[in-house]
């Protein structure tokens, strides 16, 4: 019996898990690690889900305990299950894995898709930060308006209990509440929920499938983390980001879906420099030349903006966006600049617990403040931050109205986004080709 450590960060790694080992009897998986978001290694994923071969569940460890998880439980293979990474990280891993003595494995995407009775169209990224979320509601409102019933199933985000979270069915704004989501799960789902779309999420991808199909005509698979679709699709849009060039090549898994796009979207092509933008043109012309390109803006909108006139100004930017997005500003710091803020002030000196911790795993994020609340700890940490730092006002610029989770001392003003379309064919040419 071969004995398989799957390396994560509790979703792609559940999900091939699931699909491809959960019942094979001639593997056991003796673990998973876990990275990227914290307080979900030293958990277990539960008995509930890992099935009957696995009556205790499968224990997760930090992936800093690789090396000797694979020496003492005598591992003979590691499945390399989570995203937005550059290549060069992938293989230190592998060579870690590999000098400990196992085989190192990345799975062919197509062998984890599930094929869906219904039509689907994937939106997925090269990079976390690139504009998926907009173009995903684009997507998601031209088909609507074409009188498609769409339901959106979302890229997992499982940081809580993983068996209550099995299947998860977002019909209003009351049901965040009620899964206690995390500020990164609102900023997706709330955006849909707002348009009266349904959204899925959870962990068990298959079962969450046959419980969308059952009310939609087609399911969105709406990405994240610049992940492969879970879902076979029959259309893949792929956006990509003129701000950070060439990085279509340079990370995994987003290059396999570079590669793999029928349609790629390039996203603010009005604040990136003409000569990244002609180096996004000529890597897709070079390495996917069959893909349809449609370029477009990203329309920021400040609901008020003489209350930053001027001002000093803490910037609140989406969270992984600036972390394992590596983004060095966003939407907010864009808007800031576009409407006269005086001085970007930076929170650093005012940072506390996890919030603290994240600028120490990921120094490169300057001087802005990530949006981060993967649980209440962290939510807490995030007004506590805001409300010590020295400015005149906030700027959020999270898809989420943070005023409604933690209570600012300061006023605020949010910034808005949404994917505007300048080039032809359109993105809704496109979609109504496919599936009007």
């Amino acid at each position: 019996m071969k004995r398989i450590v799957i390396c994560g960060a509790a979703g792609r790694d559940f999900h091939n898990f699931n699909v491809l080992y959960r019942e094979r009897e001639d593997v056991r998986v003796v673990a998973f690690t876990a990275t990227q978001i914290p307080d979900i290694d030293n958990r277990r994923y539960p008995p509930e889900l890992a099935g009957p071969l696995y009556p205790e569940g499968v224990a997760i460890h930090a992936e800093a305990e690789l090396t000797r998880l694979i020496q003492d439980r005598d591992v003979e293979e590691v499945v390399f299950s989570y995203s937005d990474v550059s290549h060069e990280h992938v293989m230190h891993v592998g060579c870690r894995a590999m000098a400990a003595g196992a085989s190192f494995t990345l799975l062919s995407p197509t062998r984890t898709m599930i094929r869906s009775r219904r039509p689907v169209v994937s939106v997925c990224a090269v990079r976390t930060g690139a504009g998926k979320s907009q173009t995903s509601r684009a997507v998601a409102d031209i088909l609507s308006d074409a009188g498609k019933r769409l339901v959106a199933v979302r890229h997992p985000m499982p940081y809580g209990d993983l068996a209550a979270q099995r299947v998860q069915r977002f019909a209003s704004l009351d049901d965040l509440a009620r899964h206690r989501c995390t500020i990164e799960e609102r900023e997706e789902y709330e955006p849909h929920l707002q348009r009266g779309r349904t959204v899925y999420a959870g962990v068990d991808y298959g079962a969450i499938l046959t419980e969308a199909e059952r009310e939609a005509d087609i399911i969105l698979w709406d990405g994240g983390n610049n992940d492969t679709p879970f879902y076979r699709s029959d259309l893949e849009i792929v956006v990509v980001d003129p701000h950070r060039p060439g990085h279509e090549l340079l990370y995994y898994p987003g290059e396999i879906n570079f590669l793999r796009a029928d349609v790629i979207v390039m996203n603010k092509i009005d604040s990136a420099d003409q000569a990244d933008v002609e180096t996004v043109r000529s890597n897709i012309a070079e390495h996917n030349p069959g893909a349809r390109l449609v370029e477009a803006r990203s329309r920021l909108e400040l609901d008020d903006p003489e209350t930053i006139r001027g001002k000093r100004v803490l910037v609140v930017e989406d969270g992984p966006t600036l972390t394992h997005g590596e983004m060095r500003y966003g939407a907010g710091v864009v808007a800031a600049r576009r409407h006269a803020a005086a001085d970007l002030v930076d929170p650093r000196p005012w940072i506390v617990g996890s919030i603290k911790t994240a600028y120490e795993k990921y120094p490169k994020i300057g001087p802005l403040l990530p949006a981060m609340g993967y649980g209440e700890r962290q939510i807490r940490d995030l007004e506590q931050t805001i409300n010590r730092v020295e400015c005149d006002a906030v700027v959020i610029a999270t898809p989420v109205d943070l005023n409604k989770l933690i209570n600012i001392d300061k006023p605020t003003v949010r910034v808005t986004y949404e994917l505007e379309v300048t080039s032809e064919p359109s993105l809704r040419q496109i979609l109504l080709e496919r599936f009007a």
